[in-house]
């Protein structure tokens, strides 16, 4: 799969999606707390022409009890640990925005930005359920339709705040003594139902001006966020003719939201594990099986391939042919397995050029770049 249209993911959980993963001899579970795990795990993916990573978080443990991978590392933390060891490939964290701010937030990814040259991303999720809640101590749980509408306030926050600065705010002038152009900073002056933020931000605009952010599009309420603001939008799918009648319907849905639907990458997730031949991937996967909690068990509900590394690149060309998406996130259910067996897509010298670059999406200016208005004195 070498096509350079074709977006190619990996998702990094933990030790595996599976959640015995974690007890295969090759899982490395002793090293899944230390930054030479998770250095070696994206290495490998960017190694082999993968395109960007995206690295789940949640202020929850797993479920799954004992028997499943419990416990993790902030996503934010490991990708900065990753971003001097990388030279190519996207990092995009998850970040809840459920009991975050999105000053801290927006200033992260900023930050993240800065540190990659340009290939940050950010995957906005929700923190549901009354556990997570009671974790911080500051609100009830909410139901959907409110975590998703808090949701698409806070992107509006850290999208306005990542456009505070202008690009050229930064005049460093030595005759007059003037690092920034406070004429080029904004105020945001945003007030929502759950946010009411004046701005601007601390941090300059990063190299891509706009991190690109994904939301996942499972249902009536998340999909509504990605459509009115993602630049990323992940879909399951149980075949392809599901996936790309889905694909159809978000593209519509887009331009009937104002946007152009070409501007927008919908990324299809294919659960995947790789071994030396399918009978082994098939033998393997069958054992994982058998030692999870039948509670827990793997059991598809979307797209899954188990095979070989060219089987892979075979069932990629297949998605690509049958547009059924503009690309893939693959979630491996037992991480160092796969990405030490993926095949080269190609690309095998990322471009050091952004993520947007990459994706084929443009550097947008910054909304209060015509603006006087909301000028910090």
């Amino acid at each position: 799969m070498a096509d350079p249209d074709f977006f190619v993911a990996v998702e990094l959980t933990g030790t595996g999606a599976h959640p015995a993963s974690w007890r295969r001899d090759d899982s490395r579970a002793e090293d899944l707390f230390t930054g030479r795990y998770w250095l070696d795990v994206i290495v490998a993916a960017e190694n082999a022409g993968v395109d960007a990573v995206f690295l789940p978080d949640s202020f929850g443990l797993q479920p799954g009890g004992p028997g499943a991978t419990r416990g993790r590392l902030d996503a934010v933390a490991i990708a900065a640990r990753a971003a001097a060891a990388t030279r190519g490939i996207g990092l995009v964290p998850q970040i809840p925005v459920t009991h975050t701010e999105p000053f801290h937030l927006a200033k992260a990814i900023q930050s993240l930005d800065f540190a990659t040259f340009g290939r940050a991303g950010w995957e906005v999720t929700v923190s549901e359920g009354a556990e997570q809640a009671r974790a911080f101590g500051r609100k009830q749980a909410q139901d959907a339709a409110a975590l998703w509408h808090e949701a698409d306030e806070a992107i509006e926050v850290v999208t306005r705040l990542w456009d505070s600065w202008e690009d050229d705010a930064e005049i460093r002038d030595l005759p007059t003594g003037r690092f920034i152009d406070r004429g080029k900073l904004h105020y945001i002056d945003f007030a929502g139902d759950n946010f009411a933020v004046k701005g601007p931000s601390i941090t300059p605009r990063s190299p891509q001006g706009q991190a690109i952010v994904a939301v996942r599009a499972d249902d009536v309420t998340d999909a509504a966020v990605a459509v009115r603001r993602a630049d990323l939008i992940r879909i399951g799918a149980i075949d392809l003719d599901a996936a790309q009648a889905r694909r159809t319907q978000l593209r519509a849905e887009l331009t009937a939201a104002g946007r152009d639907p070409d501007r927008v990458r919908i990324l299809l997730d294919l659960d995947i594990h790789l071994a030396d031949s399918v009978d082994a991937a098939t033998d393997e996967v069958r054992t994982l099986d058998g030692w999870a909690d039948q509670l827990v068990a793997s059991a598809p509900s979307g797209l899954r391939h188990i095979g070989t590394a060219e089987t892979l690149r075979e069932a990629l060309a297949a998605v690509h042919a049958a547009e059924a998406a503009d690309g893939v996130v693959l979630r491996p259910l037992a991480v160092p397995a796969a990405v030490h067996r993926l095949p080269s897509f190609g690309r095998t010298t990322l471009s050091t050029g952004t993520l947007r670059t990459r994706l084929g999406l443009p550097r947008p200016a910054s909304r209060y770049a015509t603006s006087t208005e909301g000028t910090p004195s």
